[in-house]
């Protein structure tokens, strides 16, 4: 998935208020950016990080730079913008290009399921129905390991009670960690930061559920996925 704009480098003044950001541009200019990113961004948004924006002149946008990318400055880069898993792996879904799933005729993005709830996929075929649901990955705090969740998420814990439903009734569900970081070749839970989320998993694993993890390729043009890469529970 390229970036519809070409990004633009800047370096991080402050986030704040989750979804706002202050950075200052290669030409001194100071502007606030858009962060698409609920969690907690733990050990991305330090003051003086090297940001990729991507600029936008829509009219309806009262911002008109959006945050993508953090620049380790070491040839690695992490991806901020939660959207862009889903938007990248709904081209390789479509593709067929996504290793480890069953067969399937027909994707469908957000079909509503479970308790007011809406599975990131759900993939028709063969068999029962499949249901996907996909979270964004960035948190790392050992070399080469990357770490879900970066904060406690309630809305995380009740898919997962959700997925395991689905298997109880027949269906399949997969529980798909993208892991946005280019420095990074296993994924495991972060129990530390949120107990009831790693107990919520160890249940529906228990349950039926499958897990799959997958590494991102990541540069300034744009995100695509990477191979897949170790889970360890």
């Amino acid at each position: 998935m390229e970036f519809a704009t070409p990004l633009v480098p800047a370096r991080l003044i402050k986030r704040y208020k989750r979804f706002l950001a202050d950075v200052t541009l290669e030409d001194g200019r100071d502007v606030t950016a858009h962060c698409a990113n609920p969690g907690s961004m733990m050990g991305l948004a330090a003051p003086g990080t090297k940001v990729w924006l991507e600029p936008n002149d829509d009219p309806k946008k009262k911002l008109k730079f959006g945050w993508r990318l953090v620049d380790h400055e070491n040839g690695h880069f992490t991806g901020v913008d939660t959207s862009v898993p889903n938007r990248a792996l709904k081209a390789a879904l479509m593709a067929h290009q996504v290793p480890g799933l069953p067969t399937y005729d027909l994707v469908r993005p957000e079909v509503k399921y479970g308790q007011n709830s809406r599975i990131d996929f759900l993939l028709s075929g063969d068999g029962p129905d499949t249901y996907v649901e996909v979270k964004s990955v960035t948190l790392s705090r050992q070399p080469g390991l990357a770490e879900f969740p970066d904060s406690v998420t309630a809305r995380g814990t009740k898919h997962l009670a959700e997925l395991a439903q689905m298997v109880a009734t027949g269906h399949r569900a997969i529980m798909f960690y993208l892991v946005q970081r280019t420095d990074c070749d296993a994924v495991t839970l972060a129990s530390d930061i949120d107990p009831a989320y790693k107990a919520a998993f160890d249940q529906a694993a228990q349950a039926g559920v499958t897990v799959l993890a997958q590494a991102c390729k990541i540069d300034p043009t744009g995100i695509s996925l990477g191979d897949p890469i170790p889970f360890r529970a």
